[in-house]
Order: C-alpha cells, then sequence, then structure tokens
C-alpha cells in the first residue's frame, strides 16, 4: 500500500487519478527547491503532472526545468506518496500518486519557464522547515538520512 499524506478523503467527493513526478535534488548540503506563488505561497520539491503518453522521467526532467531552469542527470526512485487534494488550477478534485526520485541537478540551463515558480537554494534543514507538503517532507529527510 503507498502511503498517504496530507488531508483525509471528504465523504461523498470524487477524485481523479493525477500520476506526478517529483525530485529531491541535492548538491551537498544544499536542496533545490520550487517556490510557487499561486494559489498559495509555498515552497516545493520541483516535479509536477505526467501528460498522457509522457514516461515519468521525461515529466520529471521537463517539470524540474520548466519550475527551476535547471537540468537533472541520474534519476533514481526511492518512493512514492497519495495525497488527496483540490487544484484550483485546473478546477478539480485529485487523488495525486506522487513518485518521488533522487537526482542530481547538473546546471541551470535558463530561467524557469512555469508562470509563478523560482528556483530557491536552501540549507538541508532549513529546505525540511519550509516545504509545504507532508510528503515532500518526509522523502527530503528520508533522502538525507540516507547519505
Amino acid at each position: 500500500m503507498i502511503r498517504r499524506f496530507g488531508a483525509p478523503v471528504l465523504r461523498g467527493q470524487s477524485y481523479s487519478l493525477r500520476a506526478g513526478a517529483y525530485a529531491v535534488l541535492l548538491l551537498g548540503n544544499r536542496v533545490l527547491l520550487t517556490h510557487q506563488n499561486a494559489p498559495q505561497p509555498e515552497f516545493q520539491l520541483p516535479g509536477g503532472g505526467i501528460d498522457a503518453g509522457e514516461s515519468a522521467l521525461r515529466a520529471l526532467r521537463r517539470e524540474v526545468f520548466e519550475e527551476t531552469g535547471w537540468g537533472i542527470a541520474a534519476p533514481r526512485r526511492i518512493g512514492a506518496f497519495r495525497r488527496f487534494a483540490y487544484m484550483p488550477e485546473y478546477d478539480r478534485w485529485a487523488e495525486k500518486l506522487c513518485t518521488i526520485y533522487l537526482a542530481r541537478p547538473t546546471r541551470r540551463l535558463g530561467l524557469p519557464s512555469e508562470p509563478g515558480h523560482r528556483a530557491v537554494w536552501m540549507g538541508a534543514a532549513e529546505a525540511a522547515e519550509a516545504l509545504a507538503n507532508e510528503g515532500d517532507r518526509h522523502f527530503l529527510l528520508r533522502a538525507l538520512a540516507a547519505r
């Protein structure tokens, strides 16, 4: 069974499945996060939804670039979690199936192309505190403990 983080399932609410790929990006004792301005300002692991016909790794590379402007290398799956949430940008309720990868940031290729996102480097402890999502925090801490 895949662990669930976040708000409980709302009785009577139907959810559509939304698979996504997200990255823990470590460089020394620093972590590359994305800061999203809307619908509410928050720090997140870079990543996002897997589009139809797209592989998880292709989506991961695309989303990391769109949200941070960075390229990545050597992605390795470290786990997955579920969360149930309203997605205002799509006006739908989703069961988000979040697959988490550990990857190495390679170099900055440009500015984030996704509106409202910016790349932020933080110390590992600060990043764990800043993450808005319990599942993201869990996998960041797990990756840090495994080093």
